[in-house]
C-alpha cells in the first residue's frame, strides 16, 4: 500500500534512537511513541525505512490528520498517536544490508518486528497480487494508491526506477504564489493561486478553493500574510482580480483529477502544506 505521511529513517544505536526526515531533520521529539518503541525492538543497532502516518476511522492514512497532530507546517507539537509502517531495513546489528536483495532485507525486517511487537511500529506488508486488480481494489477502498518494487533490487537512496508509485488520485506539490481574499469563504481564502516548474521557472497552473476547514484556512492565511509582496512573483494571465500576492515559499499538497487543455489543474483540492523537513519538491511539468 502507499501510505500518505512523512518518510522517516529510524536510527537505533544501543540505548539511543534518532528519527530523521527525508530532508535530514532530527524529528525524534516529534514522534515520542515511535521513538520509545524503536528502543524496545531488542536490537543493538538498526536503520529502518518507513512512513509515519495517522490513521482515520477506516484505518486509512490521513495526511491532514498527521499535519494537524504535528501543529502544521513548521509546527512544534508532537504526534504521539502516529504510527510507523516500516517497509525496509538498511542496517542491522553492525551489518550494512543495502546491497542485499529487497526480499532478504524484508525477511530480516519482519523477524525484527515480530520479536518485540509494538502498536506504533508495524510491517508494511507486501501483497502478492496482479497489479491492475490490486490498484483497482485500493482505489475502490478510497486508499492513496500502491507501490510496486523490484524484489531483487539493492537499496539505493534517492529516486530511481526500482520503485513505481501508482496513485488512485493524482496528488502533487505546488508553490503558493498568492490567494484571492474572501469575506465568506473558510479562513478568508476564496482561492489559492498555485505554480509548478517548467524549464526551471515557476508557471501559473490555476487555483484551488476546496479542501480547507475554518481552522486550516485561517492558519494558512496567517502564514501567507507574513509573505505578502506587492506584485505577482511570476507572469500571470489575469491581473484584473483582487489578488494578494506572496513569496512562493509555501508548498501545498494538492489532489487533482487531471489537467485542462490549457495546462490548469482540474478538480483540485487542498490536502495540506508540505514541510521543509520532508524535502518537498514543486511539481515539474513534463516529468
Amino acid at each position: 500500500m502507499k501510505w500518505d505521511g512523512y518518510r522517516l529513517a529510524i536510527h537505533v544505536a544501543g540505548k539511543q534512537v534518532r528519527i530523521i526526515t527525508r530532508g535530514g531533520h532530527d524529528w525524534t521529539p516529534r514522534f515520542p511513541t515511535i521513538a520509545h518503541d524503536a528502543l524496545e525492538l531488542g536490537v543493538d543497532s538498526a536503520i529502518l525505512d518507513g512512513e509515519a502516518v495517522v490513521l482515520d476511522k477506516r484505518g486509512a492514512s490521513d495526511f491532514g490528520a498527521l499535519q494537524k497532530a504535528l501543529g502544521g507546517r513548521g509546527g512544534k507539537r508532537f504526534a504521539a498517536e502516529a504510527r510507523l509502517y516500516a517497509f525496509d531495513l538498511l542496517y542491522l546489528n553492525g551489518h550494512d544490508l543495502r546491497d542485499q536483495p529487497l526480499t532478504e532485507r524484508r525477511e530480516m525486517l519482519a523477524d525484527v518486528l515480530a520479536a518485540q511487537p509494538h502498536a506504533s511500529i508495524s510491517l508494511s506488508e507486501e501483497i502478492d497480487a496482479e497489479g491492475s486488480a490490486f490498484l483497482k481494489r485500493a482505489c475502490e477502498l478510497g486508499l492513496e494508491g500502491i507501490i510496486a518494487k523490484r524484489r531483487s533490487a539493492p537499496y539505493r537512496s534517492g529516486r530511481g526506477g526500482d520503485w513505481l508509485k501508482i496513485k488512485c488520485i493524482q496528488s502533487e506539490s505546488f508553490a503558493i504564489i498568492g490567494y484571492e481574499p474572501s469575506t465568506i469563504a473558510l479562513g478568508g481564502i476564496g482561492r489559492l493561486l498555485l505554480a509548478a516548474r517548467r524549464d526551471g521557472e515557476l508557471v501559473y497552473v490555476g487555483g484551488v478553493g476546496t479542501g480547507f476547514t475554518q481552522t486550516s484556512g485561517t492558519a494558512l492565511r496567517k502564514l501567507m500574510d507574513k509573505l505578502v509582496i506587492p506584485h505577482a512573483p511570476i507572469r500571470m494571465p489575469d491581473r484584473k482580480k483582487r489578488y494578494r500576492w506572496a513569496k512562493p515559499e509555501l508548498i501545498a499538497e494538492i489532489a487533482l483529477r487531471g489537467w485542462t487543455d490549457d495546462g490548469k489543474l482540474r478538480h483540485a483540492s487542498f490536502k495540506g502544506l508540505r514541510d521543509d523537513a520532508d524535502e518537498a519538491a514543486v511539481f515539474k511539468i513534463g516529468e
